[in-house]
Formats: structure tokens, sequence, C-alpha cells
């Protein structure tokens, strides 16, 4: 018997998923603790409709990601901090200090752990970081460390 998963079932499949599975399991178990329905035609096509209008949402977050990557990376991010004469900071620039900047400059949320830092900034300059705006889209963004 065909079926179509209304959850995850280990070893089966994971919700939307259908199966073959016998039709002893299917009817003894998974419709009624509400696993799974039936695959016939009606169910079916609501499915794939269900699946064209999540693949139709998929498709805009990437689009809304891509723009916010575009301007990530045409606008620089400049972070004020106090500094000696030789250019050392005092402290450091931290992913969250670069996310705050990010928010209050450009009006973009960015978790300070979607930025790639591989270690703080300690000294006056330009920097450019990779930000994981979606799991498919990354962009970059330079930052610019100035004093107060």
């Amino acid at each position: 018997m065909r079926v179509i998963l209304t959850q995850d079932v280990k070893k089966l499949g994971s919700k939307g998923d259908m199966a073959e599975v016998s039709d002893g399991y299917a009817r003894n178990f998974l419709i009624p603790r509400g696993l799974a329905e039936e695959a016939n035609t009606g169910n079916v096509k609501e499915l794939k409709k269900i699946q064209q209008a999540e693949e139709k949402r998929f498709q805009k977050e990437i689009e809304r990601a891509k723009k916010v990557s575009e301007k990530l990376g045409s606008t620089p991010v400049v972070v004020k901090t106090k500094a000696g004469d030789n250019g050392k900071l005092f402290g450091s620039v931290t992913s969250k200090d670069v996310a705050d900047a990010i928010i209050k400059q450009l009006n973009i949320k960015v978790d300070k752990r979607k930025i790639d830092f591989s270690e703080p900034i300690k000294s006056l300059g330009n920097y450019t970081f990779k930000v994981k705006v979606h799991p498919e889209v990354h962009g970059e963004v330079t930052v610019k460390v100035i004093t107060e």
C-alpha cells in the first residue's frame, strides 16, 4: 500500500514522502497513530500542491537573500572604536560589534554567528568577511575600523 507520511518515521522517510509499505503496517500502525495517510489521488494532488508552494516560498527566500547579500557587499560598514597611536585597538572588534554596526547602518538583521570571523580584529583598517545570509547564499561585508 502506498502512503503519504504526515510525520517523520524512522527507517521509512520524512514528512511529505510517499512510501510503499505492507497493508497491515499501514492500517494497524501508521494510519491509526496519525503518522501517515493513504495515498489516493486527492491526497497525492494535495501533496504536490503543497510541495510546489514550498518550492515557490524557498525560491523567494533565496531571491531576498541575494538582494541582502548585494546590499551587504555594496556598502562598507564602519565600526568606530578607541585605538592607540600605533593603530592597535584597545580591546578588539568582534563579530557582535560588526553585526550591531550592520543593523544600525544598513538596517539588515544579521546573526553574529553567521559572520565568518576567524579571529577578532585588533588593529585599524579594512577587513572583508563572509556572511551566511541563507544556507545557500553567502555574501561578503567590508568592515572599516576607524578611531572615534
